[in-house]
């Protein structure tokens, strides 16, 4: 059974396609990567499977719930959750108060509750801090429990992403290019934390030009070329698609065998960096 079924998904801007006939399906506890080059309607394919985007065609299914054309806050109550391209963080809070953000569909106490402090709404807020901190420790931002989000580096603000998707309590999280602006010791860091999301029962959607990343982490890999499908399935069918190849390359590359060895080194490095 299938986590989230896309069937016939379609956008368009005007005249122009970003996503086109798209159709697929993502089982549950795997990381399911989505490449492709620039243009390729990766973040166009994200928009859609969270609401931002309503579709011109085609469904979405999370399970049993059909979530086509609904607003993006019906798409987080299902499970759905995801983190940015760029940086969408609250940098006049701080990094725990970013986590709690991600629990305001999980607090049941009111305005009145709220207004009069009264002690259930004490301790739902002690429980929101604790699991909020608890979350920060998950992704390793255990030293950063105090500080200002303004205050923390480039790559600890990803992992608070993360942390505050996971606040959601999610089914699925949409990844979107979380390895980029990374150094080479920070990407590894979120190699192995990708890996621990599905441990936790999370099923993630990644989209990364990182193809090291992708490569050490993806069950399954879909290609994206103009907002069609180019080539699905496991990473070491993909990488030896020459479809794939002529798409990321162009139809002038020399040697497919030459890229194929490169893709083949970079696998290598990424199953030696697991070990």
């Amino acid at each position: 059974m299938s986590l989230l079924r896309v069937e016939g998904l379609g956008k368009k801007f005007g005249g122009v396609n970003a996503v086109e006939d798209l159709s697929f399906e993502i089982p549950p506890g795997e990381v399911y990567s989505i490449i492709g080059p620039n243009g390729a309607g990766k973040t166009s394919l994200l928009n859609l499977l969270t609401g931002v985007y309503k579709p011109s065609s085609g469904r979405i299914m999370l399970q049993e719930h059909d979530l086509t054309g609904h607003p993006p806050y019906a798409y987080a109550r299902q499970g759905i959750a995801r983190t940015f391209q760029n940086l969408q963080v609250f940098f006049n809070m701080s990094a725990l108060e970013n986590v709690m953000v991600g629990r305001y569909m999980h607090e049941r106490c009111g305005l009145m509750s709220a207004l009069l402090r009264l002690p259930r709404q004490a301790r739902a807020d002690r429980a929101c801090r604790e699991e909020a901190a608890e979350l920060m420790r998950y992704v390793g931002l255990q030293a950063y429990l105090s500080s200002a989000a303004d205050a923390m580096p480039y790559g600890a603000l990803k992992r608070l992403e993360i942390a505050r998707a996971l606040a959601t309590r999610p089914k699925l999280m949409l990844l979107d290019e979380p390895a980029a602006g990374l150094n080479p010791t920070e990407a590894l860091e979120l190699d192995d934390l990708i890996g621990r999301l599905t441990e936790r029962g999370v099923t993630v959607v990644l989209v990364e030009h990182n193809m090291r990343l992708v490569m050490g982490v993806s069950d399954h890999i879909l290609v994206l070329d103009y907002g069609r499908k180019l080539a699905e399935g496991p990473a070491q069918e993909v990488r030896n698609n020459p479809k794939v190849i002529e798409a990321y390359l162009g139809s002038a590359v020399s040697s497919e065998t030459s890229y194929r060895e490169e893709i083949a080194q970079v696998v290598a490095v990424a199953v030696e960096m697991h070990r």
